[in-house]
């Protein structure tokens, strides 16, 4: 009778642990769901705010790894210093203060706050608006994986941490192809909401197995038996140092990538989500169990997509925009996946489980300083890009603890792969080379919102002589220096692109009000005559600086220009009706599409600025994306007329190849014989790629595919 009792209560026992395991299970992946859907959720509200760019996604990933490393510190500190039922009761009431405190959805007066820096300002909003939400999820993980420890037995919490991964996976995943398309950010916001009470119940809960354990008013110290010999194989300096190291690596390579997919394609959230997304996927392979990670496999992999990759980034000029995405996506997971299993294969004992997240969670936050930060104020291309790759080959050497790397010859072998990374990094720089061999580079600069390029060609040809502004890949303005040419328009503005055909027929006899979204190095100001005004729009004030120092069309104008600085949406969202004649689009960053200009919304404003009879000319040379359909379905929404007018360019004359989409109700220049003999009609089912509005761009069917 009384085994017969003893194997009852054991199986009591038994199922109550896995009851406990169900329940911790689920808190540890619905928080970190949660955890991983409010950040393109929140910087889809924030991203037109500050130009659109992939930088401001950078910003924000160095705000959630700095509360997520906040979080994982919280979660060590109170599970190695609190006794068990003050752990209960604290979490609790720091749950219910951030339910209190939710404000997912950021006001719209903040989109005004200035603090001096782009970088700073985002994360202030950042902090305000989800600052302690985000901090008590992102403490989940580690604290509920000790809590889980503690509670059934000493059972292995690793797979929660998978667990945990597979929902950040999922939340990441889900958004860009099921949330996004379904519902509007003003929806999703009010999910996240529900989302974070219900998780707070089952997290409460948590904290009532953890308040009636059988220890629970005991220390957290004394938790462990064998104290003497877990201190005894405590991990050593070098390890944890790789704890460190390898995670920082990873996200140095995450946020590198991220960067240049945004710049060179758009940046959206299924751009952000990617990468993140294989990242986590990393995770989720290598915490399941040590038998996925095959070392052998993956580092040969990572060796050679390393060199797919700084090919692809030397050469992305020649590229479709799903090749230069597919080779850097296989790099990073890659990449990921030996710096994750290699800080896997260096777990310790569950003892220190809290301090091994927490330093996993300081090296994300590392690699997140390293690139929004330190970066931009060291290097003048994304250098960051190159020694992420050359920092995760190396520390994954150095984690190598198989004995034919601990023989004598083993520092030689350290030195042979020192040497070869840095002659990768030095034989592949990160800037593609110019456009033509035998140009000179005048100047270069980098900061929040990109690369930028002077180039000076055939300095010794008068008739030829230019200099030529190229941001990130893509040139955005150039100007001979001839002074009987300087006037001259060039680039994608000649007389006979679009833009040039419609200032040209447009009240060729009166003065006009010509208005500019992208400044460029100030082209159009060479269409204005006495009487006339041009008004640029830019964000960026490295171009103009540039604008302004190395060319002239700004300064030699005959109309009155004016560039006012900022995003150009908010800023006509607080200027009065401007009523111009013309308004130009041109705002692209490199090949990336500012799309929260390209939205109905940004549309209707549009017109509120321009005349009854007024034309807005849509510049849609994008290598990457069909802009062109974009507009014109815009356009078709709006009730306005719509032209597409293609130009091969005159190398002679110095202007490029260039497609622009005029939009107006004025029928008179819309049915014009000037506007018919040049307007073209693409074969393209202009309707696959719907009406873009705030809440809803679908930039799938607008890609264009090789």
């Amino acid at each position: 009778m009384r085994a017969a009792s003893g194997r009852a209560s054991k199986t009591g026992t038994v199922q109550a642990r896995g009851g406990q395991g169900v329940v911790y299970g689920l808190a540890v992946f619905a928080g970190a769901f949660l955890l991983f859907a409010v950040q393109p959720l929140v910087g889809k509200f924030i991203l037109p705010w500050f130009g659109g760019g992939g930088e401001i996604w950078t910003t924000c990933m160095l705000f959630f790894q700095v509360l997520l490393l906040a979080g994982y510190a919280y979660a060590h500190l109170i599970v190695t210093r609190l006794r068990r039922r003050l752990q209960a009761a604290v979490h609790v009431l720091l749950l219910a203060a951030a339910l209190a405190a939710l404000h997912v959805i950021p006001s719209p007066e903040w989109r005004h706050w200035d603090f001096g820096s782009p970088t700073v300002t985002i994360l202030a909003i950042l902090a305000l608006a989800i600052g302690l939400p985000y901090f008590v999820l992102s403490a989940t993980g580690p604290l509920l994986q000790g809590w889980f420890t503690r509670t059934s037995g000493g059972a292995s919490p690793y797979r929660l941490y998978a667990l945990s991964n597979a929902g950040s996976l999922l939340a990441l995943v889900s958004f860009p192809f099921v949330f996004e398309p379904a519902f509007s950010r003003q929806t999703m916001g009010r999910l996240w909401s529900w989302g974070l009470a219900a998780f707070a119940a089952l997290c409460g809960y948590c904290a009532v197995l953890l308040w009636r354990s059988p220890t629970a008013s005991g220390p957290a110290r004394g938790d462990a038996a064998g104290k003497g010999a877990d201190a005894a194989s405590a991990p050593p300096i070098g390890t944890r140092l790789l704890w460190l190291a390898l995670p920082a690596a990873a996200s140095v390579e995450l946020l590198a990538v991220t960067n240049k997919i945004c710049q060179d394609v758009a940046a959206v959230p299924f751009l952000w989500v990617l990468p993140l997304s294989l990242y986590l996927l990393s995770f989720v392979i290598c915490f399941h169990d040590r038998r996925w990670y095959v070392r052998p496999v993956f580092l040969s992999g990572f060796m050679l997509s390393m060199v797919g990759a700084v090919l692809a980034s030397r050469y992305q000029r020649r590229l479709p925009a799903i090749e230069l995405i597919a080779i850097h996506s296989t790099m990073l997971f890659l990449c990921c996946m030996v710096c994750h299993g290699e800080a896997y294969r260096l777990r310790p004992q569950p003892r220190y489980l809290t301090g091994y997240y927490l330093m996993i969670a300081l090296g994300g936050a590392a690699g997140g300083v390293i690139v929004a930060i330190i970066a931009p104020l060291i290097f003048k291309t994304y250098m960051e890009f190159n020694i992420g790759m050359a920092g995760c080959c190396l520390l994954a050497f150095l984690a190598d603890r198989t004995p034919a790397l601990r023989r004598g010859r083993r520092r030689w072998v350290y030195a042979a792969v020192v040497a070869t990374l840095a002659i990768l990094v030095a034989i592949f720089p990160t800037a593609p080379p110019p456009y033509r061999s035998g140009d000179r580079l005048v100047t270069r600069t980098r900061n929040f919102f990109g690369v930028a390029t002077v180039w000076e060609r055939s300095p010794n040809d008068p008739g030829s002589h230019r200099y030529i502004l190229e941001h990130g890949t893509t040139i955005h303005g150039l100007q001979l220096v001839n002074p009987a040419a300087r006037r001259v328009p060039t680039a994608y503005y000649g007389v006979n692109s679009g833009v040039g055909m419609a200032v040209r027929e447009v009240l060729q006899g009166g003065s006009r009000r010509i208005g500019v979204v992208g400044l460029g190095v100030g082209t159009i100001a060479a269409y204005g005559r006495p009487g006339d005004a041009v008004r640029f729009y830019e964000i960026n004030p490295a171009i103009e600086r540039l604008a302004r120092s190395l060319f002239s069309y700004l300064a030699e104008s005959l109309a009155t220009v004016d560039v006012v600085m900022g995003d150009a949406r908010l800023s006509l969202e607080t200027e009065p009706p401007q009523n111009f004649d013309i308004l130009v689009l041109d705002a692209f960053s490199s090949d990336s599409v500012p799309v929260h200009l390209l939205t109905r919304e940004a549309f209707e404003l549009y017109l509120r600025h321009l005349r009854p009879d007024g034309i807005i000319a849509v510049h849609v040379s994008a290598r990457h994306v069909d802009l062109g359909s974009v507009a014109i379905m815009l356009g078709n929404h709006m009730r306005l007329k719509s032209a597409w007018i293609h130009d091969e360019g005159d190398q002679a004359s110095v202007t490029l190849m260039s497609d622009w989409v005029l939009l107006s109700r004025n029928e008179s220049f819309m049915y014009s014989d000037a506007v018919r003999r040049r307007s073209g009609s693409p074969l393209r089912d202009y309707a696959r790629v719907g009406v873009w509005t705030d809440d809803r761009v679908n930039l799938f069917k607008a890609l264009s595919w090789p």
